[in-house]
């Protein structure tokens, strides 16, 4: 369900979590580890007899994350609050996509012959516990998640700064979208919303549009370019302040897919750009595209 190539999805989850914002910085930083920084997280990790009951708590706290299998007919109020909070994916899924795509490049060989080095394993296994302890913040007991967290917030310590994160050809237009939204104002974001709720209505189009958009991010080698624009895209509309209702409403769907298509703004046609970029240009006026907001 969670991949770097499906990220708006994850994003939606993230966006609609009380750690979101956390799991998100978590996911970029690992999007920019480098052979050089393996060592440096594997010294760090836990011994298995304090991270076993641990993630003895993890699996019992995931089991109490909202979830669309507890839908009652008879409690409409409750029911949507269900739907707006709920994740589609899960803790399984999270841990997926971090050991098998944002650390692909640390493993061997192929299918069940594929293998991690020792330092490469420890690396991962952090990364993970500092990942599911956000991603569980609002159901993990707090000494918990603060000893899962603790190795990975030793290592950032000492890690180098690493690489700038990696925004493609379209980074200008991708940054100053995202400063647009994190300074947003309130008849903005009046705007963004009345903007989704129409995009909502006329949907016509829509999915085929992010589709071509994330399978043009595949062939253009920008995967994890495009997975990092969308978590960017999680901590501007925390930081912008978003009500969870229009986030679930439209809006992350609005905005996740005019991210997905700057990341690969100059492999789109127009009318797929246009589909795409619309509906946040009208919400917020052209300035952040650049070249006089032709889209």
């Amino acid at each position: 369900m969670y991949s770097l190539v499906s990220a708006p999805v994850l994003g939606f989850d993230l966006t609609r979590l009380g750690g979101g914002s956390a799991t998100a910085e978590v996911m970029l930083r690992g999007l920019r580890l480098g052979p050089g920084d393996l060592s440096i997280l594997a010294e760090r990790l836990p011994h298995e007899d304090l991270r076993g009951p641990l993630w003895v708590e993890v699996e019992s706290a995931a089991r109490r994350l909202p979830s669309l299998k507890k839908l009652k007919e008879d409690d409409p109020a409750g029911a949507l609050a269900l739907v707006e909070r709920a994740p589609i994916g899960s803790v399984d899924a999270l841990l997926t996509c971090l050991r098998y795509d944002v650390m692909a490049w640390t493993w061997h060989g192929t299918g069940r012959d594929a293998q991690q080095s020792e330092p490469a394993a420890a690396a991962t296994a952090l990364l993970c516990d500092a990942a599911v302890a956000s991603y569980l913040r609002e159901v993990l007991d707090e000494s918990t998640r603060r000893m899962l967290g603790a190795g990975w917030v030793s290592a950032l310590r000492k890690l180098p700064s690493g690489a700038p994160i990696d925004l493609g050809p379209h980074h200008y237009a991708l940054s100053a979208l995202l400063e647009r939204l994190r300074g947003i104002r309130h008849r903005d974001l009046t705007r963004l919303t009345a903007s989704a709720e129409d995009a909502r209505r006329n949907a016509g189009g829509w999915s085929p549009a992010v589709h071509s958009a994330s399978w043009a991010a595949y062939l253009s080698d920008r995967v994890r370019t495009a997975a990092a624009a969308q978590m960017l895209l999680v901590q501007a509309v925390d930081t912008a302040g978003i009500p969870l209702a229009d986030r679930a409403g439209g809006v992350w769907n609005m905005l996740s897919g005019a991210v997905q298509a700057l990341v690969v703004r100059d492999l789109l046609d127009t009318a797929t750009a246009h589909r795409l970029l619309a509906p946040v240009v009208a919400a917020l006026g052209p300035s952040w595209l650049g070249e006089k907001g032709v889209i």
